[in-house]
């Protein structure tokens, strides 16, 4: 099969978040499978990534490259707001190429990119699907542009889409909710990649870098600061539990939202456990990979999320988890990687001490994430994909 992927942010922006990985992820298993993969997507700043420039080549839709089998053209971008872009060219890369694709996979909501191809591919009788990756229900800001969106363009392209792509129970139940049809809704978890534990550094780089013993218990937050992730309800418990005795809470990740960075900061030193909690900025790579090795406990009391890909990969690493019960992925930690805790503080205080101070249910919980880690490796999910594409295909025809 020849796919495209039309993605508002993909590789080398991985500040964007989860949505990054997840696409790359998927294409270059699909092109590993020997599908043919394009990814459609916008220049957020390439001139800033001086490595990439020698693979780069400019052709008459943007910039050009490879990687990993994949083919990615980066479309110019005339005008910026957030997380939305205006790329005239999408319409003559549409009328020029998109014929030759079998199929078009179109992630995210809330832009002009997927809305243009998928606007296209009606008028081609083209069969595509649309996930909205966790982004039906208009949250965090500029809640009424959202709804806006839904109203102007929402409605027919997700209306038009032949398949839309839930990745969690939650996410599902929401668009069922919005009535959309049962057969149209198909389920799909975010994956991890089943060789991130070989690729996982030397036990220790991370500690040593940041000055933390071997002996400290670590927890690891791993999230874009924004409000409704809940790194404030963290480091109120953290400082609960460890007030008294050792242990070291790392708060990592981009800055979602102006200034909540410096709010997490001054509630930090207002906790009273400042000393012990690092601002370590982003991390990603080689990085990313060592602060999971080191970790002991992963904790995201997410007030909503969708799924949450690195809780995943934290279990992928044997890092046992807390999530709220409002994390998608929640359904497949509780039993088996991790606690299930209400998006509160005292459930969190309660949860980070049972994880610090019982061995017996740790060391269960650790042999678990395995189980949860299986279910969710890339090369399966992957060949899900590929049987979803063909029925895509197969109800056009």
């Amino acid at each position: 099969m020849k796919i495209l992927h039309a993605v508002q942010a993909y590789y080398p922006f991985q500040e964007k978040g989860g949505p990054v990985f997840k696409v790359r992820s998927l294409a270059a298993g699909l092109a590993r499978r020997g599908h043919g993969v394009t990814v459609l997507t916008a220049d957020l700043g390439l001139k800033g990534h001086r490595e990439l420039q020698p693979q780069l080549e400019k052709n008459e839709f943007g910039w050009r490259m490879e990687q990993e089998g994949v083919e990615i053209i980066y479309l110019p971008t005339l005008a910026r707001y957030r997380a939305l872009t205006v790329n005239p060219a999408v319409s003559g890369f549409c009328k020029a190429l998109l014929p030759q694709f079998d199929v078009v996979h179109c992630y995210g909501l809330y832009d002009l990119l997927g809305p243009a191809v998928g606007r296209r591919c009606r008028r081609n009788g083209m069969p595509y699907l649309a996930e909205p990756m966790g982004m039906y229900r208009p949250i965090d800001r500029s809640i009424w542009l959202k709804s806006l969106w839904h109203r102007t363009l929402g409605e027919s392209f997700l209306g038009g889409a032949s398949r839309i792509v839930a990745t969690s129970e939650l996410e599902r139940a929401e668009m069922l909710n919005a009535g959309f049809s049962p057969a149209k809704v198909l389920m799909r978890y975010n994956g991890v990649d089943s060789g991130v534990l070989s690729a996982l550094p030397n036990r220790g780089t991370f500690r040593a870098k940041w000055g933390i013993s071997q002996e400290e218990p670590l927890i690891l937050f791993l999230s874009r600061l924004i409000p409704r992730k809940g790194a404030d309800l963290l480091i109120e418990a953290f400082a609960k539990v460890c007030n008294n005795e050792t242990g070291r809470l790392v708060i990592a990740g981009p800055e979602g939202e102006g200034g909540y960075l410096a709010y997490l900061k001054k509630y930090a030193a207002e906790s009273g456990a400042e000393a012990r909690i690092i601002f370590c900025g982003p991390l990603y790579d080689e990085e990313k990979n060592a602060a999971l090795r080191d970790a002991d406990i992963f904790a995201l009391p997410s007030r909503y999320e969708n799924f949450a890909n690195v809780v995943a990969e934290a279990m992928a690493c044997g890092v046992p988890v807390i999530v709220s019960d409002a994390c998608g992925i929640s359904s497949l930690v509780k039993g088996h990687g991790g606690l299930v805790i209400p998006p509160e503080k005292t459930a969190l205080i309660e949860a980070l001490s049972t994880l610090i101070h019982d061995k017996a249910l740790y060391a269960q919980l650790k042999e678990g994430c395995r189980h949860v880690s299986d279910q969710l490796d890339w090369g399966t999910l992957t060949e899900q994909m590929e049987t979803h594409y063909r029925n895509a295909i197969g109800h056009r025809d």
